[in-house]
């Protein structure tokens, strides 16, 4: 993803990339082939140190667990900041560096790139526009074919370690974290999604991308409980509960209902792995396969589905067959960003919009730690009211010499 976002940030005329930054130095040299006349890091605290008066903004793209220390410390040097998702790895992080963002007045972007596509933004827009009537629930999905052998790790920790290779700064990589013994190929570079040290599961990862126009079309605010089911072998091995995240889960927010509801309260789900949306809710997208990928709303008066990157549709199809898109022109999230940095205009997916979203989908992390228990939370007070004991979820304590 760094990789990408740098060649995104490189196309914008405006840009002069000053610094880069890699644990792997590997890595750093295929970028440094990018931006040759950039100076080159491996220690993200010493680029903040002594490159603070050449740069205007930073761009987060490492494991979840170092987002925060990073972002942070970036924020108090009053630099803009482009932060990959799941913005943070813990919900009390995400509301620090919300409230520092907003309070320091810089830019800020979440990697939720496809915010600003024109498929996303018509969901919005439609949304808003109240096709379907009053909303009654939302299904939201991430089944992606192939997702288990790629990112999800089903442990248990193998037993020992060996020594990383030379270009790898192992403890620079593992940052706040528990120090671990290093393993070939199940944390660098994509596996540590899979471990609750780095990463934050399948729902983190890909959970802002799918809640992102839903949660920005519906207005939404804090949810008042979450529960989470989740695949039963991962909930009958202790082992595994306290390393790696469970392949499949399924989640359901309560949230106060608003002028777009139609009760005073309603749900949200979340399905991945082996739970899929019901039957019933796939049947109402007839055209085609169901998106693997996607939300569905379902409303009085019909349904809305927002495939993952692709334009929204009205359903049935027949009764909105007069309804066209907007004419949306097009927009690079990246480039969007840097504009904004500039002055020119106001970003997509900026901290104070999506730093409230990203607490309800880690919340959600939270119960699938404590599956099959409803979590009643109450935001002002950052408090688990009905189950304390989840509350050592919210935050954790950072491996000694890397507090912030």
């Amino acid at each position: 993803m760094g990789s990408h976002d740098l060649q995104r940030f490189i196309a914008h005329p405006d840009v002069e990339i000053v610094a880069i930054c890699d644990v792997d130095k590997e890595r750093l040299k295929k970028a440094a082939e990018l931006v040759p006349n950039a100076r080159q890091y491996t220690d993200w605290r010493k680029l903040l140190k002594e490159e603070s008066k050449n740069f205007d903004s930073i761009n987060v793209s490492v494991p979840d667990h170092n987002h925060y220390a990073i972002a942070i410390s970036a924020i108090r040097k009053g630099k803009h900041v482009y932060c990959q998702k799941p913005m943070c790895h813990d919900v009390a992080e995400i509301r620090k560096l919300t409230e520092a963002a907003v309070k320091a007045g810089i830019v800020s972007q979440l990697g939720t790139q496809h915010a600003s596509g024109k498929g996303d933004r018509t969901g919005v827009q439609w949304i808003k526009e109240g096709h379907i009537g009053k909303i009654k629930k939302v299904y939201l999905c991430s089944n992606r074919p192939g997702a288990t052998e790629a990112y999800r790790f089903p442990g248990p920790r193998p037993a020992g370690g060996e020594a990383p290779p030379e270009f790898l700064d192992w403890d620079l990589w593992t940052g706040t974290a528990p120090m671990r013994p290093y393993h070939p190929a199940i944390y660098h570079p994509a596996k540590w999604r899979a471990w609750q040290d780095f990463g934050t599961g399948w729902s983190g990862d890909i959970g802002c991308h799918i809640f992102d126009a839903v949660w920005k079309g519906m207005g939404l605010t804090a949810p008042r409980s979450v529960h989470a089911r989740v695949q039963e072998s991962w909930e009958n091995s202790p082992q595994r509960r306290a390393d790696t995240w469970p392949q499949s889960n399924h989640i359901t927010w309560v949230f106060p209902g608003n002028e777009m509801t139609e009760a005073e309260e309603f749900t949200v789900e979340w399905f991945d792995g082996e739970f899929y949306p019901p039957e019933e809710v796939r049947s109402l997208f007839s055209l085609d396969d169901y998106p693997a990928e996607s939300a569905m709303l379902v409303g009085t008066e019909g349904a809305l589905l927002i495939p993952h990157t692709k334009m929204p549709v009205l359903l049935p199809a027949e009764k909105f067959g007069q309804i066209s898109p907007p004419e949306l022109e097009d927009r690079d999230h990246y480039h969007h960003f840097v504009d904004a940095c500039l002055g020119k205009t106001k970003t997509e997916s900026h901290f104070a919009q999506t730093g409230p979203m990203t607490e309800a989908i880690i919340l959600g992390t939270v119960a699938i730690r404590e599956p099959k228990k409803t979590l009643v939370w109450n935001t002002k007070k950052m408090k688990i009211s009905n189950h304390p004991d989840a509350e050592k979820y919210l935050s954790r304590e950072y491996r000694a010499g890397w507090e912030v």
